[in-house]
């Protein structure tokens, strides 16, 4: 990990806005009456998706995607201007909440000002063409991370936003030098030291697949000396692939079991069901079965995120190309659950704590244990609401089951499931 990463952030929630999807106005100023709604969900860090201009050469969709960024240094102007956003955050650190916004440093749309201004910033292919290195992302056009001036001027726009904001989610960072990072961040601490770096790293296919073909991808595990905390991607395919019911629960908990060996002690990562690049939970799982993966994911070790919408179980996931506005009238609110959730993983979810998950595959319930010094939560998560005895490593004896306070009574190191989610805490003495 970065030397100087806050060990609390794992207790910590991130909820994602899409400016212009997150009301009908799609303005900073329309967010600003939803903000404390968000901070009763029990958020600490709201991530606004780009909020730079986007471009026009090669966009796609009506009205583009906000990764096609035009000018780094610029606001959107159909979400507002600058003294807008800037109210926005002030508005956010009134609630005791923390703004981070994203930062798209791989790629710019083909006709962003530094194309313009400084052409020798990019890749280019065989031809001499600006061009990028994957090919269905036709709407941009790749930096050229061999080009030190290019680093003055990114790390000058960072240093820019640093002023405002308190962190940064970073696009397809695994493209870009680690050392690049760790130089933006060293500059950056000069600003603001309390600063959040969250890096979306790539999936585990994704990476081997550029790395194969000659295009720089860093590891996970390196990335984790530049930022705080880093996307589950490494994991996310086997998690997919138990949704579609082609693999057990076990083949995926063992690679999330995996995270606790490989990384360092204090590693941090992005626990998620869904986000704007993924299709959402709500379309493969509903009612009970919904309670018991957002608990799970919870009581995973790491911060939280949730996509706006989730907690009106969307299932349409809305397009970045179009104006899609957040569906608020499904019928669905689980924000008092998520809420409790928040308070059980600020309260007893250590930062230190040591995970370990298994699985009864038979009935598709997850087991899982944190554990310090101080004692020991155990999750138990049916995912397909299925009850069941499951073998539990705790104390024999009654528990309160700390979701909704019921009776849970662990007999013979055994515990039965009757397809609610229940986490039950024990406290050494």
């Amino acid at each position: 990990m970065a030397n100087n990463t806050d060990k609390t952030l794992q207790n910590k929630m991130i909820y994602g806005i899409y400016v212009r999807n997150h009301t009908k106005e799609g303005t900073f100023k329309a967010v600003i009456p939803d903000l404390d709604r968000i901070k009763e969900l029990g958020c600490d860090y709201i991530w606004f998706l780009p909020i730079h201009p986007i471009g026009k050469k090669g966009r796609k969709g009506t009205l583009g995607c906000p990764y096609a960024n035009r000018d780094y240094r610029a606001i959107n102007p159909e979400y507002g201007t600058l003294e807008d956003f800037k109210e926005l955050v002030e508005e956010i650190h009134k609630r005791g909440m923390k703004c981070m916004i994203d930062v798209v440093y791989n790629h710019t749309s083909p006709d962003s000002v530094l194309v313009n201004e400084h052409p020798e910033f990019f890749y280019r292919n065989e031809e001499g063409n600006l061009s990028n290195k994957i090919g269905d992302w036709s709407d941009i056009v790749d930096l050229d991370y061999r080009n030190d001036e290019l680093w003055d001027y990114q790390i000058e726009s960072l240093c820019m936003w640093a002023d405002i904001v308190d962190g940064f989610r970073c696009d397809v960072a695994s493209f870009i030098p680690v050392e690049f990072w760790k130089s933006a961040r060293t500059e950056v601490a000069k600003i603001k030291q309390d600063f959040v770096w969250l890096a979306e790293t790539v999936h585990q296919s994704f990476g081997c697949y550029a790395r194969r073909n000659g295009i720089y991808s860093a590891l996970d595990y390196d990335m984790f000396e530049a930022f705080d905390i880093e996307y589950e991607y490494d994991v996310r395919e086997t998690f997919d692939r138990y949704l579609r019911g082609e693999i057990t629960l076990s083949h995926h908990l063992d690679m999330v079991n995996f995270q606790e060996a490989i990384y360092p002690a204090n590693y941090n990562k992005l626990r998620f069901l869904e986000n704007h690049d993924q299709p959402r939970i709500a379309s493969f799982v509903s009612g009970s079965d919904l309670l018991n993966y957002t608990a799970m994911v919870y009581f995973l070790k790491g911060t939280t995120h949730i996509y706006a919408g989730q907690e009106y179980a969307n299932t349409f996931t809305p397009s970045l190309f179009e104006k899609d506005v957040i569906d608020r009238n499904t019928g669905v609110d689980i924000s008092d659950f998520i809420r409790r959730l928040y308070d059980i993983k600020k309260t007893k979810l250590g930062a230190d704590d040591f995970f370990w998950a298994k699985a009864d595959d038979s009935l598709d319930i997850v087991i899982m244990t944190r554990e310090n010094k101080s004692g020991k939560n155990i999750g138990v998560f049916s995912l397909k609401s299925k009850s069941g005895v499951v073998d539990v490593d705790i104390a024999d004896g009654m528990y309160m089951n700390l979701i909704d306070e019921t009776e849970v009574e662990v007999k013979d190191g055994k515990l039965i499931s009757e397809g609610r989610p229940i986490i039950i805490s024990q406290i050494n003495n």
